[in-house]
Order: C-alpha cells, then sequence, then structure tokens
C-alpha cells in the first residue's frame, strides 16, 4: 500500500470521536503523574476564589494527551492496518481551557500522507479537540503519526 491508496482507503472524511469528561479526578490524576501541583489545576477552593474561569481547569497537556485515545475512538484508523505511533506535533496551539467537568471529543481530518520508506507513511491530520457547548476548542494541532504497514496491507 502507498500513500495515494492510503489516502483513499482512510479518505478525507472528517472523524469524530465520543464525548469524555474530563473531571477533577481526572485532573487531580495527571497531576499526580506529571508532577504539576499548580493551584489552577487542583486547589478548588481557591480555584473558585481568585481563577478567572471559578472552577479548576485541566492542564493543557492532559488535554493534549487524549489525542491518542480519542483518535482510536472516533476511527480514524482501520482496523488491522499496521503500527501507529506518535511521530510529532505542528502548529500546536492551546485555545480555551477545559473546566473540570466539562466533556471533550476530537474532531480530525486527513490532511496529508507522505510514504517515509516502502511500508512506512507519515499520516497528518488537522485535529481539534471540542469543548461540549464551547465555541472555541481546547487545542488545535496538526497531529503526525508513523504508520508501519502490516504486510498483509503493504
Amino acid at each position: 500500500m502507498n500513500a495515494h491508496v492510503l489516502e483513499q482507503k482512510i479518505g478525507a472524511a472528517t472523524t469524530i470521536s465520543q464525548w469524555v469528561e474530563v473531571d477533577q479526578s481526572m485532573i487531580d490524576g495527571f497531576a499526580d503523574c506529571t508532577n504539576d501541583h499548580q493551584w489552577i489545576h487542583v486547589d478548588r477552593v481557591r480555584a473558585r476564589r481568585e481563577s478567572p474561569f471559578g472552577v479548576p481547569v485541566a492542564h493543557g497537556f492532559l488535554t493534549l494527551s487524549l489525542l491518542s485515545s480519542l483518535s482510536y475512538d472516533s476511527g480514524a484508523w482501520p482496523v488491522h492496518l499496521g503500527t501507529v505511533i506518535n511521530y510529532g506535533l505542528d502548529k500546536l496551539r492551546f485555545l480555551a481551557p477545559v473546566k473540570a467537568g466539562a466533556r471533550v471529543r476530537l474532531r480530525a481530518s486527513l490532511s496529508g500522507v507522505e510514504e517515509k520508506a516502502p511500508g512506512r507513511l507519515l499520516v497528518r491530520h488537522h485535529s481539534e479537540v471540542e469543548i461540549e457547548g464551547e465555541e472555541t476548542p481546547a487545542l488545535a494541532a496538526e497531529t503526525i503519526v508513523l504508520l508501519i504497514l502490516d504486510d498483509h496491507a503493504a
């Protein structure tokens, strides 16, 4: 399978994941894993009193870390196509805070496929993590994965 065939197989259609709630326990767990306990994320009382958002907000990198699972949930990757490896990001921007208790989902569209080597493709998506009920997405980025095709898919 080459880049052109993959573009046709995946198609240029937009994929959308299910909604996922980013609750305070998820935020606290992420703070524990990353040792980032800034009050704006974990101190409910102080956030209510001092934050411009009135509640704790998720770490930007927590929202970013959800991209992998949300992309699988959205159907962006055909089953049994190959190994999908995070390769990088271009043009990443954190545009709006995700308040504790908000729900987010991924909206992504294929923006390019490049053959890196036989059986190895760089696949790019324009990705936005939307916040339910909000006009501005939490983040926007061009996500890049290295797709190593299975022998039967190559």
